[in-house]
């Protein structure tokens, strides 16, 4: 009789645990479904602020592309898609994503490629400008090591 109820109660308990997990399941489910929207409002608001003066649409759309590919299985498939197609155009997204962002290289970057789509090779002012810069520490550190 004490067997019995052993065993009763084990697959009692089994039953509860199944419940338990499949409403954890649901609630992850859920959890990562409102996140995924939270993303998709962020991107959202990064595209509509893009044009807008500053550099601020961009980050704000990559924030919002995090929270969606970090929570979709489709998501990160069609990333991955477009990384094969146009690398490009997502190794920046991609280094915006790592854990330690290089935000700094990747605006100067971006600033750079505008201004080689926007203007002529003789109007160009900021590519010409960081050259003069680099020339300018070269010579400066050569010139310290000489004395």
């Amino acid at each position: 009789m004490l067997q019995a109820m052993t065993f009763g109660l084990i697959s009692d308990n089994g039953r509860e645990r199944e419940r338990h997990d499949t409403l954890a399941e649901g609630l992850r489910r859920l959890m990562r479904f409102l996140v995924m929207l939270l993303g998709a409002g962020i991107m959202v608001l990064g595209f509509a602020i893009a044009p807008l003066p500053g550099p601020f649409g961009l980050p704000i759309a990559v924030v919002g592309m995090m929270l969606i590919l970090r929570n979709s299985i489709w998501a990160k498939r069609k990333f991955i898609k477009l990384q094969h197609a146009r690398p490009n155009w997502v190794y920046p997204i991609r280094r915006l994503m790592r854990r330690e962002p290089e935000v700094a290289p990747v605006m100067w970057q971006q600033t750079l490629r505008t201004e080689r789509l926007l203007l002529n090779r003789d109007a160009r002012f900021l590519a010409r400008t960081r050259r003069r810069v680099v020339r300018w520490k070269r010579r400066r550190r050569a010139e310290r090591t000489r004395s």
